[in-house]
């Protein structure tokens, strides 16, 4: 049952991501979710916003922040189609994100394992699931594709 919602919430992340190509951005994509029901979602858009911190979990973090009048998001669950960096996992840690499901691993930046471990480091005070590697394929593509066109 769990592994049925990741991957439809995943998709969505991807289609998100689908977007973010499509505006000359990194496809990378990202939907918040409560109880089931998405509750924010957003792609990457540092270009097009001319702000180095418009990742797509960012802005998926702010907007449900803003609607939600709390920077506070516990109960919730994050998808994102890569793996996540430091600035967007320390956010999503302030942020009491119950859970992390990411596709792709990102071997430059990651900090959800490949590069660091952000969610491992036992002295914060929060603690984060994290769960890798869903869809990792279909995420991954999108981005090959993406860089392979703009060489």
């Amino acid at each position: 049952m769990q592994a049925e919602l990741d991957h439809q919430f995943m998709q969505q992340a991807l289609d998100q991501a689908k977007l973010a190509a499509l505006a000359g951005e990194v496809p990378v994509g990202a939907v918040l979710v409560r109880e089931g029901k998405v509750i924010s979602k957003a792609f990457n858009q540092p270009i097009g916003l001319h702000d180095p911190s418009a990742h797509a979990e960012m802005l998926t973090l702010r907007a449900a922040a803003h609607d939600e009048s709390n920077y506070r998001l516990p109960g919730t669950t994050l998808y994102v189609t890569l793996e996540p960096c430091s600035m967007c996992a320390g956010a999503i840690l302030h942020a009491r994100v119950d859970r992390v499901v990411y596709g792709a691993i990102d071997p430059k930046t990651g900090a959800a394992g490949s590069v660091l471990d952000i969610f491992s480091l036992k002295q914060i005070n929060h603690q984060t699931q994290v769960e890798g590697g869903v869809m990792s394929q279909e995420c991954g593509q999108v981005l090959r594709e993406f860089f392979r066109e703009r060489r």
